[in-house]
């Protein structure tokens, strides 16, 4: 119950902020999409106990929120048939016996962005919500793996806790990973675009790697 505690305060801290250039979930369809989540993606995976927290770079973006109303996106605070979410589902279940619902994911950033769901998000605003939203989240729900899916997400967290980006390329950061005292926070490709710069193939032994590494420190065996 401490950590829902916890976490409910960073929604309120979400749901009260107003940053510049973007709009709240609750400015689009008479507030249908406001949660009590700092990113609705939790309404899904909401494991406040996983060993396994997932974060994703950003949640959706202003067209899409103008565009009639997703029902899958409303209730369950992602779209499973988005091929981020597909990918996602598929690769946790198959190196890790988990899917979404298992784990604890969240966006890194909490607001809605102008433009399409391609629009780049500015590095400083990346940083700046890593440190106010992101970061707290792990802290509280303090898992063992931290799951960071392409380079911004994982390069603006490593910022936060080790004061430097780290690599600047795909492959050096997924090969790079980062501990903030017990919790190691490694870098994937986006399960969306970001498979394709890594290939199948190279994704498929990047995940293996990771979920080695997972099993071997929590000191068990997949189920």
């Amino acid at each position: 119950m401490e950590k829902q505690i916890e976490l409910a305060k960073l929604a309120n801290r979400r749901k009260e902020a107003r940053w510049p250039r973007y709009c709240n979930l609750a400015d689009y369809h008479c507030g249908v999409f406001e949660c009590e989540f700092v990113s609705p993606y939790t309404k899904s995976a909401g494991n406040v106990d996983s060993p396994i927290f997932v974060l994703l770079q950003d949640w959706v973006s202003d067209e899409y929120l103008r565009a009639p109303i997703n029902a899958d996106t409303l209730r369950l605070g992602y779209t499973p048939d988005m091929a981020t979410n597909r990918n996602l589902e598929s690769r946790l279940s198959q190196h890790f016996r988990r899917s979404i619902r298992d784990v604890y994911g969240t966006n890194l950033f909490p607001f809605i962005k102008p433009g399409g769901m391609s629009s780049r998000i500015p590095w400083n605003d990346l940083v700046r919500a890593a440190e106010e939203y992101a970061l707290p989240q792990v802290e509280i729900v303090k898992p063992l793996l931290v799951i960071a899916l392409g380079l911004s997400t994982f390069q603006a967290m490593r910022r936060v806790v080790t004061g430097s980006a780290g690599p600047a390329r795909l492959a050096a950061a997924i090969e790079n990973p980062f501990d903030h005292g017990e919790i190691r926070f490694w870098c994937q490709a986006h399960t969306g675009w970001g498979v394709s710069k890594r290939g199948s193939d190279g994704t498929e032994r990047d995940w293996v790697a990771m979920a080695e590494w997972f099993y071997e420190a929590l000191n068990s065996d997949p189920v």
